[in-house]
């Protein structure tokens, strides 16, 4: 299985994201620019945090209209695994991929820390190696994390366990604690804490690496 790590202009985790699906989880994965206009040879996408773009707009608004986004568009519709961590999130929910929008944090300020998450769904292809409500201790660092939707989304949400994670903890306003979440379909991932920086006991946690482990399990046959 081969993945596509997205680089956008003001992209900083894109070399994280290499680093644990290439070279912990032993996947083949490259980077691709914004600019490129094909996924062909493909299997998956992966979007990085950062701020594309200097997040000067919105955050990921601008990263939307990328060459790269049709074809990132493309694979989520044909039930391929996109998956988008912090600003990766953003650009999901900016493109129309997974609903909702991620607001400035309640307190307004930026948010860099390891936080208790919960897996409140381990029956998606990106959790089924963790434990239903298994706790995880996953790094934060985001200014504009705390994902909102109004009353008909979350109930959507909830209605379809599109609700992937949780923050144990309310670290930014986040409605119901929302700290992950799913396309219907379930092949679209989107969460603010980065489970690429929780791959080895040196960094704090290895948390992260079930989750990568999950997606290999469950897409490993997926041919383009």
């Amino acid at each position: 299985m081969k993945f596509a790590v997205i680089v956008f202009p003001g992209s900083n985790c894109d070399l994280d994201l290499l680093w644990a699906i290439k070279d912990v989880m032993g996947a083949d994965a490259e980077y691709v620019r914004h600019d490129a206009t094909s996924l062909a040879g493909f299997d998956g996408v992966l979007l990085p945090g950062g701020f594309s773009y200097g997040d000067y707009l919105r955050c990921g608004a601008i990263a939307r209209f990328s060459n790269i986004m049709s074809e990132v568009v493309r694979f989520a519709e044909e039930g391929k695994p996109v998956f988008g961590t912090c600003n990766g999130f953003q650009i999901l929910t900016e493109a129309g991929l997974l609903p909702g929008v991620l607001k400035r944090n309640e307190s307004l300020s930026f948010i860099c820390k390891p936080v208790p998450v919960e897996v409140v769904n381990n029956q998606t292809k990106f959790t089924t190696e963790y434990d239903e409500n298994e706790q995880l201790t996953l790094p934060i660092a985001h200014g504009e994390g705390n994902y909102y939707c109004d009353e008909e989304t979350l109930k959507e949400l909830e209605a379809n366990n599109q609700i992937v994670f949780k923050y144990k903890e309310n670290v930014n306003g986040s409605l119901e604690r929302i700290a992950g979440i799913t396309n219907k379909a379930g092949n679209v991932l989107g969460m603010m804490p980065h489970p690429e920086r929780a791959m080895e006991e040196l960094l704090g946690s290895t948390d992260g690496k079930k989750f990568f482990a999950s997606i290999l399990k469950n897409y490993g046959k997926v041919t383009v």
